[in-house]
């Protein structure tokens, strides 16, 4: 099973785009666009590290978390908020 630990600082810093929403929304996140109007985009290497663990799919302008990416995010978010 992949874990945080596993991860490339390209691909965590794809899980940490989504957690500042989550924290900032109050809503869980499933899927990052993986481009937007203001010329940010989700580093294409990071994408297929993920695509490659079965973390994230990219489809529709999107990268869509898989079950167990979703479980990596809920993770990382564990770790901030001081909970392992």
């Amino acid at each position: 099973m992949t874990t945080p630990n596993d991860l490339s600082d390209k691909a965590l810093a794809v899980f940490a785009f989504a957690v500042y929403h989550q924290l900032g929304s109050g809503d869980a996140v499933t899927a990052i666009v993986a481009a937007d109007d203001a010329g940010h985009r989700v580093d294409p290497e990071a994408v297929a590290e993920l695509e490659r663990y079965e973390l994230a799919q990219r489809h529709d302008g999107k990268i869509t978390f898989t079950p167990a990416g979703q479980l990596i995010l809920s993770q990382i978010l564990d770790r901030i908020r001081g909970r392992y």
